[in-house]
C-alpha cells in the first residue's frame, strides 16, 4: 500500500508549533492535517488554507490562533496544503512548485500520485472525521474585498461566508477544487481574504477564522447576515495560449495583448458596454479565450475590438482581476459574474 503523503498532528501544542508562520511550516515540514480538541468532542469541524503556497493570510491566522491556545467549540480538523511550495526561496512567492499541478485542481478523482494523492487524502481525512462544515481560506493577487465562493448557495454557506464579507459568488465551474469536491458532504466555501500581502486581509482571516471556530453549531436558517450580494454563472477569461501579455499605460513592446496596469480596479465594479481594458497588437488575432460551465467559447460575446482597443461589449462585473502576468498565465485573467436576480428566500430546516 502506498504510504499517506499527508502527515497528521492529534492536539498539536502551542508551544511546539513554532513562533513565528516560518517556523510553523519548518515544523509541519509538507501537507498537514491537525485535528485540534474542542469543548464538544463528539464533533468535528473543517478549516483549509495555504493550497496556494503565495496566499499567506489562512496560514497566518491559523498560526497565530493555534498560540493563543483557543479552545474551539468542537473539535477543528484543519489542513496546510502547499507547505513546500511555501518555503521554498524567498518565501510564500510560489502558488505552487514549478512543474508541479495547482493543489486546488486536484481534488477530483483519480487520486493517483502527487498532488492528487494529496488531494485524496486530505478529503479522506475530512470526510472521516464527520465535519459540519468546512472553510478554505486564500488571498487572491488583485484588489478585491473578502468574498466567499460556493458550489452550491444555501443559507448555511451564507452564513459561513458571513462571518468574513458580504459578497458571495455562487459557481457552477468545476476546477477540481476542495469545496467543489466538498459541497455535497456538508456546508462548504472558499473565502478569498484578500489580497497576498495585505494587513487587512490577515486581520479578515484571523476575525473570521475566530468566530468559525466559536461557533457552537452552523446555522442553517437565513441569519445573522443583514445582507450578502450574491452573484453567479462566473465565466473564466484566459488569454489564448501563446499570446504575449503585457500590463500598462498603454500598448507594450512585443506584446499582443496588453492590459491596463490598474485593471484590479474594475473588480466587483458593474461594467457596462463599452469600457475600455487594453490593447490588441493585431486585429486579426484574436487573444482572448472565455468560457461558462457549458464549456462553450463566448469571448467574442462579453468584447469587442475598437481601433486595436479592446472593450467590454455587454454589462457584467468582473471579479479576480489581477495585474500579475505570472498568475495570469499560470490561471486566469479574471471572471466575470451576474448578480443573482432573485435572493435565497429564509430557510427553517435544520442540518
Amino acid at each position: 500500500m502506498t504510504e499517506p503523503r499527508v502527515r497528521v498532528f492529534d492536539a498539536p501544542r502551542a508551544d511546539a508549533i513554532g513562533a513565528t508562520p516560518e517556523a510553523f511550516l519548518a515544523w509541519l515540514g509538507g501537507p498537514a492535517m491537525l485535528r485540534v480538541p474542542g469543548r464538544d468532542r463528539r464533533r468535528a469541524r473543517g478549516l483549509a488554507t495555504l493550497l496556494h503556497g503565495n496566499e499567506p493570510s489562512g496560514l497566518r491566522a491559523l498560526h497565530a490562533w493555534l498560540r493563543q491556545g483557543a479552545v474551539p467549540a468542537v473539535d477543528l480538523v484543519c489542513f496546510v496544503g502547499a507547505v513546500e511550495a511555501a518555503r521554498r526561496p524567498p518565501g510564500f512567492a510560489h502558488r505552487m512548485l514549478p512543474g508541479r499541478p495547482d493543489l486546488n485542481r486536484c481534488f477530483a478523482p483519480p487520486f493517483d500520485d502527487g498532488e492528487r494523492r494529496i488531494a485524496g487524502e486530505a478529503l479522506r481525512l475530512f470526510r472521516e472525521a464527520g465535519c459540519d462544515a468546512l472553510v478554505d481560506l486564500h488571498n487572491n493577487t488583485g484588489h478585491n474585498p473578502p468574498y466567499g465562493v460556493v458550489a452550491g448557495v444555501d443559507a448555511a454557506c451564507i452564513n459561513l461566508v458571513g462571518l468574513f464579507g458580504e459578497r458571495l459568488i455562487a459557481s457552477d465551474l468545476r476546477l477540481g477544487t476542495l469545496t467543489e469536491a466538498t459541497h455535497g458532504d456538508f456546508p462548504s466555501v472558499t473565502i478569498e481574504c484578500g489580497r497576498a500581502g495585505d494587513p487587512a486581509a490577515d486581520a479578515c482571516a484571523r476575525a473570521g477564522l475566530a468566530r468559525y471556530a466559536a461557533l457552537d453549531a452552523i446555522e442553517t436558517r437565513r441569519v445573522g447576515v443583514p445582507h450578502m450580494t450574491i452573484l453567479e454563472r462566473p465565466i473564466r477569461v484566459s488569454a489564448r495560449p501563446g499570446v504575449r501579455l503585457a500590463f500598462g499605460a498603454g500598448p507594450a513592446d512585443g506584446a499582443d495583448l496588453t492590459l491596463t496596469g490598474d485593471l484590479d480596479r474594475h473588480n466587483f465594479e458593474l461594467l457596462m458596454p463599452g469600457v475600455p481594458v487594453g490593447w490588441v497588437a493585431d486585429p486579426d488575432r484574436w487573444p482572448l479565450v472565455a468560457a461558462g460551465a457549458d464549456g462553450r467559447e463566448v469571448s467574442q460575446d462579453w468584447f469587442a475590438l475598437r481601433d486595436g482597443l479592446l472593450e467590454t461589449r455587454r454589462a457584467a462585473v468582473p471579479v479576480m482581476m489581477t495585474v500579475d502576468p505570472a498568475v495570469a498565465k499560470s490561471d486566469c485573467l479574471f471572471y466575470l459574474v451576474r448578480p443573482r436576480e432573485e435572493l435565497l428566500a429564509p430557510e427553517t430546516t435544520t442540518r
